[in-house]
C-alpha cells in the first residue's frame, strides 16, 4: 500500500521509503505515524512538484496523418501530462507529436523533440527542447530508450517500431485509441488509466 507523509515529506510503502532522485525504493523500517494512503497519480503530483527528482520523460509516439479524433487525444493527453509536471518526449513532427507538445507546452511543459532529421528548426513549433539527431527512422529507438514509458495514439509503421523498441528495451507501451495491437503492449480506454498506469511504472509499483 502506498502511503505519503507530510512530516516525512516522502512517500511509503511497507518495509521501503521512495528515492526520487533514483526513482527506487530504499530500505526503511519504519513509517511515519502520520502516513495515510495516496492513489499513484497523486503521488506523482507530489513526487514532480519536488526540487529534486530525476525527471524522466514520457513518450508520446503517433502518426504524422492523424485523425481529428487522434489529434484531439493527443493534445489532451500532453495537457495532462503537463499539468502533472511529467517531462514528455515525441518525434517532434507533425501529427500526434505536434498536438501532444501543444497541450504540453500550454500546460507549462517543456516537450522534447527528438527528430529524424540534420537541424533543431524542423521541429514542430511547440517543441521547447528540440534535438536534431540525423539518424531518419532509426530515431525511433533513441525515443523508445529514452522514454521510462510510450503512450501510443494511433499510428502505422513508425508508431509499430517504436512501440517494439520500447518493449524491447523493457519500456511499459501503452495503446490508446485505435494504437497498433502489439503482444506485451497495455491497451487502456481513456487518458485517466493510461496514467494511472505510468505513475505505476514510474513508482515500481507495476512489477
Amino acid at each position: 500500500m502506498l502511503r505519503f507523509s507530510q512530516t516525512a515529506n516522502a512517500l511509503f510503502q511497507e518495509g521501503g521509503k521512495f528515492d526520487p532522485w533514483a526513482l527506487a525504493w530504499t530500505s526503511c523500517e519504519v513509517c511515519p505515524q502520520d502516513a495515510s494512503e495516496i492513489a499513484p497519480l497523486p503521488a506523482i503530483t507530489w513526487l514532480y512538484s519536488q526540487a529534486k527528482v530525476r525527471r524522466v520523460p514520457v513518450g508520446v509516439i503517433g502518426p504524422k496523418s492523424a485523425s481529428a479524433r487522434q489529434i484531439e487525444t493527443a493534445e489532451t493527453l500532453g495537457q495532462r501530462l503537463g499539468e502533472l509536471g511529467l517531462p514528455m518526449v515525441c518525434g517532434g513532427r507533425s501529427g500526434v507529436m505536434e498536438a501532444a507538445s501543444r497541450g504540453h507546452l500550454a500546460a507549462g511543459g517543456l516537450p522534447i523533440g527528438i527528430l529524424p532529421g540534420d537541424e533543431w528548426s524542423e521541429a514542430n513549433p511547440y517543441i521547447a527542447i528540440p534535438i536534431a539527431t540525423g539518424l531518419g527512422p532509426a530515431r525511433n529507438a533513441v525515443i523508445a530508450r529514452a522514454a521510462v514509458a510510450l503512450i501510443a495514439i494511433g499510428g502505422e509503421y513508425g508508431t509499430l517500431s517504436e512501440m517494439a523498441f520500447g518493449l524491447h528495451f523493457d519500456r511499459l507501451v501503452i495503446a490508446l485509441e485505435d494504437a497498433p495491437e502489439v503482444p506485451g503492449a497495455v491497451r487502456c480506454g481513456d487518458i485517466d488509466s493510461a496514467l494511472d498506469r505510468v505513475a505505476q511504472r514510474i513508482l515500481t509499483l507495476d512489477g
